[in-house]
């Protein structure tokens, strides 16, 4: 009977993936991928080690592999586990780059791994950034050579980019391709921008392992975290190989697999449309999710949806659980109805039972949390003033500085314009000093450079003013507007320092100040350099700690999600949604644009040329415009929230 359970499970599990060419392992989180990913080579360096064989790592650069290797130090420093009889190749390196510069992967490399285990120098193979053009062909060939000579790669560890390029393959690179000099494409450049303080400062060219050089490693481990990379790790593992999707080429290695998280996964079949690979549970949740694909799928307003629709598209078991295609869309169109309200605060005296949110108390303490000063009107402006429109105590509170994004020359213009409405004699010599100074340390500036403490400061009085100015424009006092300023991000540099207790503090102390009713905080993960995610984790730890203490006012408080400029809730997901008529949107821009150090141009604009108005505009009419085919009311835009229940 067992056997024949098991037989059942796995069979299940074959027909949900049987779209996928590449085996794909679904972790909870990303750390928890990186720790079986970091156990794997640990297992490997091990076995090898204890048959008297050396072990051959390729290794990758980027955010995905850093948490694996916090845990191969970690295994190093508490387990033992030795790197002696290891040999690493890495995967690429810009070109031409110096190995001390900031954004240099030899840098990367020894900062995340080599300087913290006990790997020999000699072991160590990244390709040379600062190598004279005219050698470049003849290292390649030798570090083709140094790898084939060790016997081949035994593990190879790869991120995969948006375009699908692993490596540096860029679209275009053939299967049998090897190690070679590069053109990047505009795409990649533009991923890297920020991390260069500009796109104009990033290499156009780098060093890189080829296809074939990776295809011939014995087993082969890709990493994709987060929602930016759920449609190319789809297209990669479901799609036909192409040579315009490098990572598709991946499907003809015996011995490859994809370790995600949820997020990462959320367009895989299995995930986004199980229905149409096998049986399912319907739940309500799955029910509304389907009914919402199947509208978009057939273009037709939910309650439209006939029971030829549903049998035709893999969903006739729903209707045989749950009704007639009738009882089913007046369920889901109802569900969908009552997310959305023009009272983000609740409505004062009628009946909540069906809305979002509670109608006592009125008026209600609000807390918005914004990672950056732009956030809070970025993501929810419109929902900002409608609380305030509607009388509640709302509070903004302003996690990080966000002084890395203004650039040098806003610097200069300030402190221009405060020389000139200065006449104390005595203060301008002291500021013409500063002045002085500034000028010379920026003119001397290399890209990614830290800033010294004095112009950090300055950045980040610029970014507060402007927060001031915003929060002026939407209606409420200075003395609402907190600046946290947690320590994790005040290094002066892209990279940031983990989240400390220091960090939750500041959080867990206006909490307990203020005892909000409501908390609006960015559920946006995909922010480019996670600092959206430290900041959210922030505020759970101290929510955590509140719970824990039996803090009695937590009780009375709900928590809603917000995304920003990179992406919005899907239609299934949004538990309140906010109309947004054109003069609040109107509004909404003009808060926007008392940002004015990130208007036209960002320091960090990611993947989209657009600016932050534009973006946060286009989201809320497509959320609107969505809502409006599924054949609800229309509405100019929305902005949409999900409720964290802690």
């Amino acid at each position: 009977m067992l056997f024949i359970i098991f037989l059942q499970h796995k069979y299940r599990i074959m027909s949900l993936t049987r779209n996928e060419k590449i085996k794909v392992s679904i972790h909870e989180d990303a750390s928890l991928a990186s720790l079986k990913v970091a156990r794997r080579i640990s297992d490997l360096i091990r076995e090898k080690e204890s048959v008297g064989q050396k072990t051959v790592l390729g290794l990758a650069t980027g955010s995905s592999p850093t948490k694996v290797y916090e845990y191969l130090v970690r295994f190093h420093k508490e387990e033992g586990l030795s790197f002696k009889n290891v040999y690493t190749f890495n995967l690429d390196e810009y070109y031409p780059i110096h190995p001390e510069s900031l954004q240099s992967y030899v840098r990367f490399m020894n900062e995340h791994l080599f300087d913290h285990i006990d790997i020999p120098d000699s072991h160590i193979h990244i390709p040379d950034g600062k190598l004279a053009e005219g050698k470049i062909d003849d290292y390649c060939t030798e570090y083709e050579a140094k790898i084939i000579a060790l016997g081949g790669i035994d593990l190879q560890l790869l991120g995969i980019g948006r375009t699908g390029h692993v490596g540096f393959n860029e679209p275009g690179s053939t299967e049998d391709s090897k190690t070679r000099l590069i053109i990047l494409d505009k795409v990649t450049r533009l991923d890297a921008a920020s991390d260069f303080f500009g796109i104009e400062h990033v290499p156009e060219r780098a060093i890189t392992m080829g296809v074939g050089t990776i295809l011939d490693s014995k087993e082969v481990i890709i990493l994709a975290w987060g929602e930016g990379k759920s449609p190319i790790v789809q297209r990669a593992v479901e799609g036909n190989i192409t040579e315009n999707i490098p990572a598709t080429y991946l499907q003809k290695h015996n011995n490859c697999t994809f370790y995600v998280d949820p997020a990462a996964a959320d367009d895989l079949t299995r995930i986004k449309t199980p229905w149409l690979v096998g049986e399912c549970n319907w739940n309500e949740n799955l029910i509304k999710k389907a009914t919402i694909w199947l509208s978009s799928h057939l273009n037709k307003a939910i309650l439209k949806l006939t029971n030829e629709d549903y049998n035709e598209h893999g969903m006739g078991r729903l209707l045989a659980e749950n009704g007639s295609a009738e009882e089913v869309n007046v369920k889901i169109f109802n569900i969908l109805q009552h997310t959305i309200t023009g009272w983000p605060g609740g409505k004062p005296h009628v009946d909540d039972s069906t809305r979002p949110e509670r109608a006592s108390p009125f008026h209600k303490r609000v807390v918005i949390f914004s990672p950056h000063p732009d956030d809070d009107v970025i993501s929810m402006g419109g929902t900002f003033l409608r609380l305030v429109d509607q009388g509640h105590e709302v509070h903004v509170a302003y996690q990080t500085s966000g002084n890395i994004a203004v650039f040098d020359d806003e610097v200069l213009r300030f402190l221009d314009f405060t020389r000139s409405v200065i006449n104390d004699d005595e203060t301008q010599t002291r500021l013409d000093d500063a002045i002085q100074q500034t000028r010379s340390f920026i003119n001397n500036k290399n890209a990614g450079d830290v800033d010294t403490a004095e112009i950090q400061k300055y950045k980040g009085m610029i970014r507060r003013g402007e927060a001031l100015a915003a929060c002026r424009y939407c209606g409420i006092t200075e003395e609402y507007a907190h600046f946290l300023d947690m320590p994790f991000y005040e290094t002066g540099r892209i990279k940031k320092n983990p989240i400390s207790d220091l960090d939750v503090k500041v959080i867990y102390d206006l909490l307990q100040e203020i005892k909000p009713h409501q908390i609006f905080a960015a559920g946006d993960l995909s922010d480019p350099h996670g600092t959206h995610r430290v900041c959210l984790q922030g505020i759970f730890r101290a929510i955590d700690q509140l719970k824990e203490e039996k803090t009695s006012w937590l009780d009375d408080t709900y928590v809603w999600l917000y995304r920003g400029a990179w992406q919005e809730w899907g239609i299934g997901d949004i538990e309140m949604a906010v109309p947004i008529g054109p003069k609040d949107l109107t509004r909404k821009r003009n808060a926007i644009y008392k940002h004015q150090s990130q208007k036209d141009r960002a320091m960090f604009p990611g993947n989209d040329s657009r600016e932050f108005w534009q973006r946060a505009e286009d989201r809320n009419r497509a959320t609107a415009e969505a809502y409006d085919k599924l054949g609800l009311a229309e509405y100019e835009a929305i902005e949409a929230f999900v409720r964290y229940k802690f």
